[in-house]
Formats: C-alpha cells, structure tokens, sequence
C-alpha cells in the first residue's frame, strides 16, 4: 500500500480544499506505508484501512480531547461487521460508517460507485444564509471579476461574494474590484458557502487586506506511525501583496459551510487589525490530506498534516466568529440577510 501526498506544500504553491476536491501543500514527502500485504478481502481491507489510519491520521489526541474518539474501540466495533462474503456496497457502508468515527470533512473513501464522506460539519448546522436573500443586495447589475461577484451598497459599504476557492483568483481582476470600491467606507468579505478549493487563492485575496508579513500560523508534519509523532512547529506567514491592497475597515462573513482553503482564509484574515469576523463558526477543516490505496483498489483520503492558528490552537474543528450572528426568521421573511446588515452597521460605527 502506497501513501502519497496529494500536492506539495512548499513556498511555490500551497492548496487546500473543496470536501471533494482537493489538495494540499507539504515540504516533505513520504514514500511507503510498508510492509504488511493484505488480502483483497473484506476482512484484508478493513484491516488494510484501519492501519492507513492509525498510522498516518493526524488528529487523533486532538479527537480524544474533543470528543473521547478511541480508535481502538472504534476497531473493536467496526471488525466485527467486516465479515465474510460482503457485498461491495455492504463493505462500503461498513468502512464509511468507521471513518465517519474522525468527524473530518476531508476523511473520504472513493470508489467507482459512491464517495464515502462526512458533512455534518455543516449538515447539521442553520445555513445562515439565502441564496434568495443574496439576489436582493446583488440585484441583476453586479459586476464579476475573477470569479468573485460585486457591488456597492447604497450605504457606501463594498460588498463582495466570494463562493468558492476552486480557481486561482486573478491579480488584475482583484485590481478592479479594489479600484471599484476606491471611495467606500468599508467592505464586506462574504465567504458563506465557500467549501475550499485552492490555498493559493485563500491567500492570494488574504494578501489584498495585509500590509506587512504577519504570523498567521503553524504547520507540523507526521514523523512516525505513532498518534503523537511530529515535528516540532513551523511558523507560517502571509506576506502583503504588491498590488493595490485595502487598507480601511473589512467584515468577514462565516457559517459553518466555509470549509478548508476558506476556513484557512479566515484563519488568515483574523491576524489582520482592521478585519472582523460576523456569522457562525467555520466549518473548520484544517488537516493537510494524503491518499493511500486499498487492496480492492480504493482509494481513501486522510488528514495527515494539523495546522494551527497563530496561538497554536487547533481549528480543525471550525474557527469561531469575533460576532456571533444568526439569520433570524423575522428578517428572512422582509427579504433581510441578518448578518449583512449587522456587519453593515459594524462598519459605519
């Protein structure tokens, strides 16, 4: 069984992740897991599973601490079912039920018939947050430039969605929108939604409101098969960009769908003194994925690498708001967003 990483995390190019696409950045490379072959079995590939896990998985103290996780119980519980003569698919429900144990939006299990996954970092949520609320404040005349929608709110407040890290964030088109909002008096950053995709872009738009390089976090590597083996910290940084950056008042807006890439750029963004966070806790999301191969040929994604925030805490399971706000029904229903017109008010103070 061969675990590889999934993309390097250097000083070239950095990524994180949508919950199904996804990448990673890491400077140090492993080759092989080992060793012991297991057969194509049900049993084999549990078995075969489990290790890739208990050797490679990254949060397991953390988990402990959090919520009493104890993968050795959860093999107890779970070998006993992967028995016999097993479908697929009863094979299938079986391992994703034991990953499930992690509570990790980036754990899946891939295969030619379904994505094994857990969402209930956001599943089981309130959305705090309307497609149809959004149109109100968009209208049909917004701009769009590098995939980002945009516009300026009668109260001179910049408002700008950001849904997605999937694509690198172009350097001239976050130019124009910077340009565009020249004269507001601050600017709403809304990432509701946004599950991940590129670090790269996390940071590239986190680069727009830093003016000098400031500590945003640490990032440890695996260094054995132990739970508790790693390297020491290693400080991460965000360096300003040297294009047009924003330098006035900016909110933040999160629920518990921004995820990965997104959590990491709130992560970012928290380090900076004129930004804000409003909303619902983050999603969280913030283990570096390696992917390994079962005998049967499937292919299972793990968090291999914790990252940290600049106080060495862990935000893996979400990062919490400085303005803990909810969509309320009332506003819903007269075609208010709760939490856009709070970060409104936040920002004229």
């Amino acid at each position: 069984m061969e675990v590889r990483s999934e993309m390097f995390r250097s000083g070239v190019k950095k990524w994180l992740m949508l919950p199904l696409l996804l990448t990673f950045h890491f400077s140090l490379l492993t080759s092989c897991v080992d060793e012991v072959e297991h057969e194509n079995t049900p049993e084999g590939n549990f078995e075969a599973l489990w290790k890739i896990i208990d050797e490679h998985y990254c949060f397991f103290d953390y988990k402990h601490e959090a919520y009493g996780l104890d993968w050795q119980q959860v093999y107890n519980k779970y070998n006993v079912r992967a028995k016999g003569s097993m479908t697929d698919y009863q094979l299938f429900e079986v391992l994703t039920d034991m990953l499930s144990e992690l509570r990790d939006g980036h754990v899946n299990l891939y295969t030619n018939f379904d994505n094994g996954r857990y969402w209930k970092w956001h599943e089981d949520y309130p959305a705090n947050f309307s497609d149809t609320l959004q149109r109100r404040y968009l209208g049909t005349d917004y701009r769009i430039a590098s995939g980002i929608k945009y516009r300026i709110l009668d109260d001179n407040i910049g408002y700008l969605y950001v849904g997605t890290f999937a694509y690198e964030l172009g350097e001239g088109g976050l130019d124009e929108i910077l340009s565009h909002f020249m004269f507001c008096n601050g600017l709403i950053v809304d990432i509701r939604g946004n599950g991940g995709g590129l670090l790269t872009a996390a940071e590239t738009l986190a680069a727009r409101f830093c003016q000098e390089k400031t500590l945003t976090g640490y990032i440890q590597h695996k260094t054995g098969k132990g739970h508790d083996e790693f390297s020491s910290m290693v400080a991460e940084y965000l360096e300003p960009s040297s294009r047009l950056r924003w330098q006035k008042p900016v909110a933040v807006l999160t629920n518990r769908s921004v995820f990965s890439a997104a959590n990491d750029f709130v992560k970012d963004m928290k380090c900076l003194p004129q930004v804000r966070t409003v909303g619902d806790q983050t999603g969280g999301g913030a283990g570096l994925p390696f992917t390994s191969t079962l005998p049967n040929g499937w292919t299972v994604r793990f968090s291999a690498c914790p990252t940290y925030d600049r106080d060495r805490q862990q935000t893996e399971l979400g990062i919490a708001p400085d303005y803990n706000v909810s969509q309320t029904e009332d506003d819903f229903r007269q075609g208010i967003d709760t939490i856009i017109e709070f970060a409104r008010k936040l920002l004229v103070e």
